[in-house]
């Protein structure tokens, strides 16, 4: 595994104490993420690097960052995984053991990890431990079915709890595991297109292998309950979440809950309805169950889950609210900006799209700020492209325009955490690919978690001047978010903030920190593709200038 970025040696403080996050003098240590249209697209030259100063294509930005106080501050898990249940139907559940994987895994942590998904209401549990083995010779499913044999505890550094299982696959069980998650991806996308979906067993001890990866990576599982179990006067029946419950607690494991998965969606998906008023109902259903189990007598709870906030959705999330508001710790939702089969490399560099989270985010805080002000809301399953994604666009270089803006518009308009959908599975909207190899989103979300905390700073811009003309929408091209730095990160002392700048302009902006941020010492992080592809890049590196 390469690591694309290496960060530099703890850089000593004027002051013998380190300065408060907040203090005005404290020192600069800038990261910024230049993820610029003009060197990277495959269609358009590059710009040389020694062009002359006070040319059009340079425009002189003033940047300064206000530090008395944070303008909002997120949870420390603010980004987070989700793992779709799928990974059940295509065999993958059974590599979440990977040394490879959990590695991954663990580099982004603290953070969640919801097990949710478009097949989270189809989601049967069942407690059998011991389901029987083949016992013939090497077939084309041998190593898969024979897949707990090869589980063998691991003696190295990244093992330091108790009871972890670290997996060592041989490669021909990888290639048949590969081979097998291809065709059933088309099976899963053919349900997905004819809203036509089949139920997944979940047993004993596939939950058991779920909750070893999230526990061993460091993660804190969140597991969406199945809600499209109905009684005949369509209340919710719970009597398969009632032993799945039962079985966790006895192994004492440490779960939040959910419950369904998209709500809006259950009369195409299943011919019946569910109002925010039931679904309300529900939750306190759920919450009723949860309180007996000594384990989970405060666990957290989550939902609803709901799509894109339109019409019909807003008024279900109403229902909801009224009914089991205070029920939930964080309110939740999803969003996903593109059309997988609609998708063109230079749609992840729109503005247009990339603003459309802004007026989702107002909508749910509306609506919810009505009935319980102050409510942690969550974005939960955010996808670049729909329907599984699009190979050598969805999982490229070009992604992380909106990936990045994602976060640092979360971030800034106060919503909690967000879900990336998701961290592995096959197809291309995920950080790692059916190889185990990390894509570019994974080595942003990387260096954002290691660089990034959960205080919000306001950035104060000047120097672009911009002419409306009539019937025309200026829309920025330059996203600029600060945050303090990561407490955690020793590399760098308290009181640092981190800048991280998205430019999607055809030209190079000059950024001139300015104020506050006048004559700090600033370390510099340039991402860009790698290769020959330019923003169809799977890989990409990290320039680092230490000093400017």
């Amino acid at each position: 595994m390469r690591v694309l970025c290496a960060f530099p040696e703890a850089m000593p403080s004027s002051n013998s104490r380190p300065p408060a996050c907040l203090a005005p003098g404290a020192l600069c240590l800038a990261l910024l993420l230049h993820l610029s249209l003009s060197s990277q697209a495959g269609d358009r030259r590059p710009l040389p690097v020694d062009r002359a100063a006070g040319l059009k294509e340079k425009t002189l930005i003033l940047l300064d960052v206000s530090t008395k106080n944070p303008v909002r501050t997120v949870n420390e898990n603010f980004l987070s995984l989700q793992l779709d249940p799928s990974i059940i139907h295509d065999g993958w559940l059974d590599f979440l053991s990977s040394k490879r994987l959990v590695t991954l895994a663990r580099g982004l942590s603290p953070a969640f990890l919801r097990f949710g998904g478009k097949r989270t209401d189809f989601l049967q549990f069942q407690n059998l431990r011991n389901p029987a083995k083949s016992r013939g010779g090497p077939g084309p499913d041998y190593y898969l079915k024979n897949y707990e044999d090869d589980i063998v505890r691991s003696d190295v550094a990244l093992d330091k709890q108790k009871g972890c299982k670290i997996a060592q696959h041989p490669d021909v069980m990888l290639e048949l595991q590969r081979e097998k998650a291809a065709q059933m991806h088309l099976v899963l996308l053919k349900e997905q297109f004819s809203n036509t979906y089949s139920n997944l067993i979940l047993t004993a001890r596939s939950l058991d292998k779920l909750y070893n990866f999230a526990d061993c990576s460091g993660l804190h599982l969140i597991f969406a309950l199945n809600a499209l179990r109905r009684n005949p006067n369509n209340s919710w029946n719970s009597s398969s979440a009632l032993s799945l419950l039962k079985y966790s607690a006895s192994k004492k494991y440490n779960i939040s809950w959910e419950l369904g998965n998209e709500p809006n969606n259950y009369r195409t998906m299943h011919g019946r309805a569910v109002n925010g008023s039931q679904l309300g109902k529900d939750y306190i259903q759920l919450k009723s169950l949860l309180q007996p189990i000594r384990i989970y007598s405060r666990a957290s709870l989550y939902g609803p889950n709901i799509g894109r906030p339109r019409k019909n959705v807003i008024a279900l999330l109403d229902g909801f609210m009224k009914v089991a508001g205070s029920t939930v710790d964080a309110v939740t939702w999803q969003h996903c900006y593109i059309d997988g089969r609609v998708v063109k490399v230079m749609d992840f560099l729109k503005t247009r799209l990339l603003d459309t989270l802004s007026d989702q985010i107002r909508k749910i805080q509306k609506v919810v700020n009505t009935y319980t002000p102050g409510k942690k809301i969550w974005l939960e399953g955010v996808v670049t492209t729909s329907a599984g994604g699009t190979n050598n666009l969805s999982d490229s270089y070009a992604a992380g325009f909106l990936w990045l803006n994602t976060l640092g518009m979360l971030a800034n308009q106060g919503i909690d955490v967000v879900i990336r959908h998701s961290f592995f599975d096959h197809g291309y909207n995920h950080l790692v690919d059916q190889n185990f190899n990390p894509l570019p989103d994974y080595w942003l979300s990387l260096l954002y978690k290691r660089l990034i905390g959960p205080k919000v700073l306001a950035v104060h811009v000047a120097g672009l001047q911009r002419k409306p003309r009539p019937g025309r929408v200026i829309r920025d091209k330059l996203r600029i978010y600060a945050h303090c730095t990561n407490h955690h990160n020793h590399n760098y002392v308290r009181g640092s903030i981190t800048l991280f700048i998205i430019n999607l302009h055809r030209s190079r902006k000059k950024i001139k920190l300015a104020g506050t941020l006048r004559d700090k010492l600033v370390h510099q992080y340039l991402l860009q593709p790698y290769g020959q592809e330019g923003l169809k890049s799977k890989t990409q590196r990290c320039q680092y200038s230490g000093i400017i």
